[in-house]
């Protein structure tokens, strides 16, 4: 057998939150067509009759403009470090650049394997990809090239063999039942902070936050969960903006998420969701502790 860690590394929005979901078979990472929709380092468990997979889906490698995104990219930066096998994911529909370029000098930093992921395949012509291929394999020297698309599923078996096939020998460091580290809490949050970002302008996405003040699972299974979140914005002119006419975008907000969080914990849910103006929350160490964004080392 053979289990271990596989960092899922890459640039904002290469798919890694996709692919982490299609290979656990479990919406355990928000999914956005925005930017830096992963802001922390998620664990996600696959067992297989040969082993079992430890996926770190990781928040996109990019340029840090404020405090919470340098803690976003030393999450990834971390997790590929320690991982026993990383996946570099790239958009293999788009044209690289310098942030790929970046990404790839980092490579070196890193003393597990390295498996690319060329994600988005659905997208584009087979005749296309293989001048990708042929680019990123002059630029390092990859353990294996997987083409896959984690949108349609297509290619992720194989994908799945190759990096087991990396991993090293040893049973199963998690039990077979084993899903996730992700608090039941921090799931909550996150299920409505897809909402925010799937309802609401482009504008917003990069300054709201979801924090959870309340949480109740009582131990009558027929009871709902009981669930007071907070929407935080930096600017009061955005507060209208999540609230909506009349309170219908927060409603909204509001009937989607808990849609999403009563099939993900089968069972009723009672969801309260407020909106608060935070300016500094970007900034502030203590939010972003709760937020579960890891402190620089020294800091």
């Amino acid at each position: 057998m053979r289990s271990g860690f596989v960092a899922l590394l890459g640039r904002p929005n290469a798919g890694k939150s996709t692919l982490l979901n299609r290979m656990v078979g479990a919406h355990l990472a928000i999914v956005s067509n925005k930017p830096q929709t992963t802001r922390t380092r998620i664990l996600g468990a696959r067992n297989v009759p040969e082993g079992q997979l430890l996926f770190l889906d990781t928040p996109g490698v990019h340029r840090p403009l404020h405090r919470m995104n340098v803690r976003m990219v030393d999450a990834a930066i971390a997790a590929a470090r320690e991982a026993d096998v990383v996946a570099l994911v790239v958009d293999a529909s788009e044209s690289t650049g310098r942030g790929t370029e970046y990404l790839i000098g980092l490579l070196s930093q890193l003393h597990a394997p390295v498996v690319l992921v060329l994600n988005k395949i659905d997208r584009m012509k087979k005749h296309v990809l293989l001048p990708v291929v042929e680019w990123f394999s002059r630029q390092h020297a990859f353990a294996d090239i997987v083409p896959v698309s984690a949108a349609t599923g297509d290619n992720v078996d194989r994908l799945e063999q190759v990096l087991l096939s990396h991993l090293p020998e040893g049973p199963p460091l998690y039990p077979d039942d084993y899903l996730t580290d992700q608090p039941a809490r921090v799931l909550a949050a996150e299920m409505v902070r897809e909402q925010v970002l799937a309802l609401t302008r482009a504008e917003l996405p990069f300054s709201t936050a979801v924090t959870v003040d309340r949480y109740e699972e009582p131990q009558d299974e027929d009871a709902p969960l009981v669930i007071y979140c907070s929407i935080l914005v930096e600017e009061p002119s955005q507060k209208p903006i999540i609230l909506g006419h009349g309170g219908a975008m927060i409603k909204a907000i509001g009937t989607a998420a808990r849609t999403r969080i009563e099939a993900f914990f089968e069972r009723r849910v009672y969801l309260d969701l407020h909106v608060k103006v935070r300016g500094d929350w970007r900034e502030n160490d203590r939010m972003l502790d709760d937020l579960g964004l890891p402190k620089r080392k020294g800091s």
